[in-house]
C-alpha cells in the first residue's frame, strides 16, 4: 500500500533530545479532558492535553515561505482522498483500527526489525486476539495496530504488525501518555514515519458524527524531503532540497476562501477542522490521502464529498511560533 523508507540517520531541523514517550517535560500539562474534545470511542481519554500541538489553532498563523514550492512538488489538479470508509483496498470498510483495552489486558513481548529495533520502545504491548490490525492479519499493507488503554490512558502503536503462532512481530513501535504532552524520542520513528502517534490524526466517527473535529489530519504524500519539523522526530524522504520538497512534520490549511458546495453537515464539519487545525504530513505514501479510523459507520455520501475537496486550496503554515519547548508538544 502506502511505499516506506527508514533513514535512521535523520537531519533534522529540530535539536536532538532525549525525552522519552510519556515521560514530562517539566511544563505543567493541560487536563486530559476538554470542553471540546471528543474521547476516543469507548474510554474518558482525550487525544492529548487540551494545549497540544494537535489541537492548535492554526487560522492566524503566517504561510510558510515554501509552500508554493512544496505545493508544486504534491502532485498538482489532485484531490483529496479519504483514506478510509466503505469497500475500498483493505474493506469492506477499512480505514484504521482502534483496539480499547482494560488496564487488565495481557501484555507481550514484540520483536521489532532491524532497522528499527534501536529507534522502538521495548515494553509490553497489551497486544492478543482482539487486537485489530489495519487490513487485517494477512493483509500485505502497513498492518497498523493501534490500542488505547482505557484504565491509563496510555497509547501504543506498531506498524508492520503480525502474531507468528503466539509471538508478535513489528518493524517498529511507540508508546505514548495520552495525558501528556511529550514527545517521543527525537531521531526515532515510530510506527509513522514522522515519529509521531497516529491516532491524533486519525477522523474518528464519533467526532464527524457530533461535529465536534478539534485537532489535525494525519496525510501522506509521495515524495518528501530529508528533513522533520517540530513537532516530528524522524524523516524517511529521498530529497534533500527542503525549499523544494515538503518535510515531516508540515502543517497545511485549507483556504478560508473555499466553500464547499452541496456538502452535508459531516463533509462541512471535516472542512472546518481544515480550516481551522489543517492537515498534518506524518509519512510517505499515495498524494493527500488522508486517515480516519475503521468504523462500519462512514456513509458513503460523505466519503464522495470529502473526495471533491481541491489539494490546491491548501498552503502550508509556519507552526514555529506555537512550540513551547523542543520536547514537547505543549504550545503557546
Amino acid at each position: 500500500m502506502r511505499p516506506r523508507i527508514l533513514v535512521v540517520a535523520a537531519v533534522a531541523l529540530a535539536v536532538a533530545g532525549t525525552t522519552y514517550a510519556g515521560v514530562a517535560s517539566g511544563r505543567p500539562t493541560a487536563s486530559v479532558t476538554s470542553t471540546t474534545q471528543k474521547d476516543v470511542a469507548g474510554t474518558r481519554c482525550a487525544t492529548f492535553p487540551a494545549d497540544n500541538w494537535w489541537h492548535a489553532d492554526i487560522r492566524g498563523l503566517p504561510v510558510d515561505p515554501r509552500s508554493r514550492a512544496w505545493m508544486s512538488h504534491m502532485s498538482k489538479g489532485v484531490n483529496l482522498h479519504p483514506d478510509f470508509g466503505p469497500s475500498f483496498g483493505d474493506g469492506p470498510n477499512y480505514g484504521i483500527p482502534v483496539t480499547v483495552v482494560r488496564h487488565s489486558h495481557a501484555r507481550v513481548r514484540v520483536r521489532f526489525g532491524s532497522e528499527a529495533r534501536d529507534e522502538s520502545d521495548h515494553v509490553r504491548y497489551p497486544l492478543g486476539r482482539d487486537t485489530r490490525i489495519e487490513g487485517g492479519r494477512r493483509s500485505d499493507g502497513d498492518r497498523h495496530a493501534i490500542v488505547v488503554d482505557k484504565g491509563t490512558c496510555r497509547l501504543y502503536e506498531t506498524f508492520s504488525t503480525s502474531d507468528r503462532t503466539g509471538h508478535w512481530h513489528a518493524y517498529s513501535g511507540a508508546t505514548w501518555s495520552l495525558t501528556s504532552d511529550a514527545l517521543h524520542r527525537n531521531t526515532w520513528t515510530s510506527a509513522d514515519a514522522a515519529g509521531l502517534p497516529i491516532l491524533p490524526g486519525l477522523l474518528r466517527w464519533n467526532e464527524v458524527k457530533a461535529g465536534r473535529i478539534d485537532h489535525a489530519i494525519r496525510f501522506t504524500t509521495d515524495v518528501t524531503s530529508r528533513h522533520y519539523l517540530w513537532p516530528a522526530r524522524h524523516e524517511a524522504g529521498s530529497k534533500q532540497s527542503l525549499k523544494e520538497y515538503p518535510p515531516m512534520g508540515a502543517r497545511f490549511r485549507l483556504r478560508s476562501s473555499y466553500h464547499p458546495g452541496g456538502f452535508g453537515a459531516k463533509a462541512r464539519a471535516v472542512v472546518r477542522a481544515m480550516k481551522t487545525y489543517g492537515l498534518v504530513l506524518a509519512d510517505n505514501g499515495s498524494p493527500w490521502f488522508f486517515q480516519g479510523e475503521q468504523n462500519g459507520h462512514w456513509p458513503n455520501s460523505l466519503i464522495e464529498q470529502l473526495k471533491q475537496i481541491p489539494a490546491s486550496k491548501f498552503v502550508a503554515v509556519d507552526t514555529s511560533s506555537l512550540m513551547v519547548d523542543k520536547d514537547s508538544g505543549a504550545t503557546h
